[in-house]
Order: C-alpha cells, then sequence, then structure tokens
C-alpha cells in the first residue's frame, strides 16, 4: 500500500526508492501535479487583486465509467423488453375488446290454475313433486367434460364453465341473496362493462327488459316470505362453444325449487314450493377469462306460482299455500318507447306437489 505522498500513477521514473530517501514524500510528477483538486496562483496572478493563495480546480471529466455504461445498457434492455411485452400481450386490452353487449332479459310469472297445495313437511313437499330426484345445491350444476376448442385451451374452457356455474351458484342458491340482503357475492363476477346496467337494476328497477334485478338474480320479497328449507334443488345442463376465435360461450338450463313459508311464519306454517327456470347466455373473451368474470348476454326466466298481477321486476312475490292467483298481467303500453311487453304464462298442474 502506497503512502501519502505517492502520486497518482504511481513512482516516476528515475525518482529514488525505498523508505530510507527523505525526500521521497515531497517528490511529485507530473501526473500528480495536474490530478490536484487545489493549484496555487502564479506570482503573476498574485500581483493582482487575489486574497487567497489558492483556487480550486474543476474536476476532471474523463467520460462514462464502465459501471455507468453497465448501468445504462440494463436500463435499455428492460425498457425495450417492456415495450416488447405490451405489444405481446396474449390477452386483449380493454381498448381494443369487441363491444360489451347489455343484458336482455325476460321475466315470465306463472300463475296457478288453482290453490297452491302446502304442508309443513319440506321433505315431502320435495318428495311428491318433479323435484324429487333433484340434487341438493350446486351438486345440482355439474360440470360437462371440459375439451379444448380451436383457439382455447382445455384450462380456458374450464375457466369459463366453472365462472357459469359460481355465478348460478351466488345469484341462485346464496341465503343472503334470495332473502335481498346482499347483490356483491353476484355482481363480483360480472364483466366491467356491464356493471353500470347492473347498477342501475337495483337503483331504478324497470320493466324495460334491460334493469329487471330478477333477471340478474333469484330474490324473494323478505316482508312476505323467507326460506322453510335451505337446501334448494337443483337440475340443469351447462354446455359451452367457440363462437369465433376470440369468444366462448356458456349456455346454461337449470331449474330451482325452493320451500317458502310467510315472513315471520312459525316453523309448523305450512311451506309450498316455489320453481324458478333459468336460461342463462354467458359470453366470455380472453379478458374475462384472465379475471375470472363473464358478461351476461341473455337472460329468460320462467317463475311461478306467481300472481300475474303482481310487479316481479324488483322481487319475486310468491303466492304461499293455500293462496290462489287473481288479476291480470300489468298492461302493456305499445305506444311507450323501450317498454317490453308484460308477459304471464300458466303454472301447469304437473308442475305443483301431489298429495
Amino acid at each position: 500500500m502506497s503512502g501519502p505522498g505517492d502520486p497518482p500513477e504511481g513512482t516516476p521514473e528515475g525518482a529514488p526508492g525505498g523508505g530510507e530517501d527523505e525526500y521521497r514524500s515531497v517528490v511529485f510528477d507530473e501526473s500528480f501535479v495536474r490530478a490536484a483538486r487545489l493549484q496555487e496562483y502564479s506570482a503573476l496572478e498574485r500581483m493582482a487583486d487575489h486574497a487567497p493563495a489558492v483556487r480550486r480546480r474543476p474536476p476532471l471529466h474523463r467520460g462514462l465509467s464502465r459501471q455507468a455504461l453497465i448501468l445504462v445498457l440494463l436500463i435499455a434492455v428492460a425498457f425495450g423488453t417492456a415495450i416488447y411485452m405490451g405489444v405481446r400481450n396474449p390477452y386483449q386490452s380493454s381498448a381494443t375488446r369487441r363491444a360489451v353487449e347489455p343484458l336482455q332479459m325476460t321475466v315470465v310469472p306463472l300463475a296457478p290454475l288453482g290453490v297452491v297445495p302446502g304442508t309443513a313437511d319440506t321433505a315431502s313437499l320435495f318428495a311428491h313433486s318433479p323435484a324429487a330426484r333433484f340434487r341438493v345445491g350446486a351438486e345440482g350444476i355439474p360440470l360437462p367434460a371440459a375439451r379444448r376448442t380451436a383457439h382455447f385451451s382445455d384450462s380456458q374452457v374450464v375457466t369459463a364453465l366453472t365462472t357459469a356455474k359460481e355465478y348460478l351458484v351466488r345469484s341462485s342458491l346464496y341465503p343472503e341473496v334470495l332473502t335481498g340482503q346482499e347483490v356483491q357475492p353476484v355482481r363480483g363476477l360480472i364483466d366491467a362493462e356491464q356493471l353500470d346496467q347492473f347498477d342501475q337494476s337495483f337503483s331504478h328497477p324497470a320493466a324495460d327488459g334491460r334493469h329487471a334485478p330478477t333477471g340478474w338474480l333469484v330474490r324473494f320479497d323478505p316482508a312476505r316470505t323467507e326460506l322453510a328449507d335451505r337446501k334448494v334443488r337443483v337440475q340443469g345442463t351447462l354446455t359451452v362453444t367457440e363462437t369465433d376465435s376470440a369468444t366462448l360461450e356458456v349456455t346454461a338450463e337449470h331449474t330451482f325449487v325452493y320451500a317458502l313459508r310467510p315472513a315471520g311464519a312459525d316453523a309448523k306454517a305450512p311451506a309450498s314450493l316455489f320453481t324458478v327456470r333459468r336460461e342463462l347466455l354467458f359470453r366470455f373473451d380472453r379478458e374475462d377469462l384472465r379475471t375470472r368474470q363473464t358478461q351476461i348476454v341473455a337472460a329468460t326466466v320462467q317463475a311461478g306460482p306467481l300472481s300475474c298481477a303482481e310487479d316481479s321486476t324488483n322481487h319475486l312475490r310468491p303466492l304461499l299455500a293455500g293462496q290462489t292467483a287473481a288479476g291480470r298481467p300489468a298492461g302493456t303500453d305499445p305506444y311507450a318507447a323501450g317498454s317490453a311487453a308484460a308477459w304471464c304464462g300458466t303454472l301447469a298442474a304437473g308442475a305443483e306437489p301431489k298429495f
């Protein structure tokens, strides 16, 4: 290790070496002088009005160091990679996605021909109905065998099917949704571009074919109805198809059967069955598959026993045990722009329990 007086470029040629040289600490070569940060004024300069004896020299500019050049190169490579990955993103950006269509919905009340049958024994109700062999809850929504399509992998097809099933479970089986307490479990699965329509449906319900809460999910009027049995019976199918190189569609056709009784009634009060047939068309682009959300293109709901005179837009108001249908469906104004026809059907006698 050199001493404090060593010049920056080593010992100059011809300079005496060895620790015994008494002048070694004061012998400086030209390189040492050039590297000095302080410079003494010349005799001529000192004759001017210079108070200090020395001046500070500007630092030498030797260009970028090797480390700085490597750092700049790494930053350039990283920036170029980020641009390349952005251009080659396998998922479509929201700016290039096909426009998401609004949900088109139809809700059809089914009026009973006579008195609604009922009993306090809900197991007996199901056993004497067409739902006797239905499975309970999500078990009634089995997934079909998933096979890759021309442009979608096995895992992407499975994602579409499981997301559609999850939507059916949350919108048709969650007790908090059925009783009108929550909508968030359903909302979380809907494509972001349909959220405005979803929110408007619940803030300003309308029977216009686009903004009926009962088109999005199943929910009963909590002031009139409560669940007599949380074990909802379900049966139906899911099918998936590739409609083009960027889109998968899942068709869901399911029948849900609920045991209901009047709100606040004793557990021994007669219960009755309520049937909801839901046909939903789900659409998935690659962004939906990535986020595990879905676009709902169409929804057709048939539910009964209901009274045609009741408004089924915001809540379903089932006819319960011992009640009968009365009145006609709400009138349809053919002159009103944007209005939907008031549909109403008849609940077949074979759809009700037989005792």
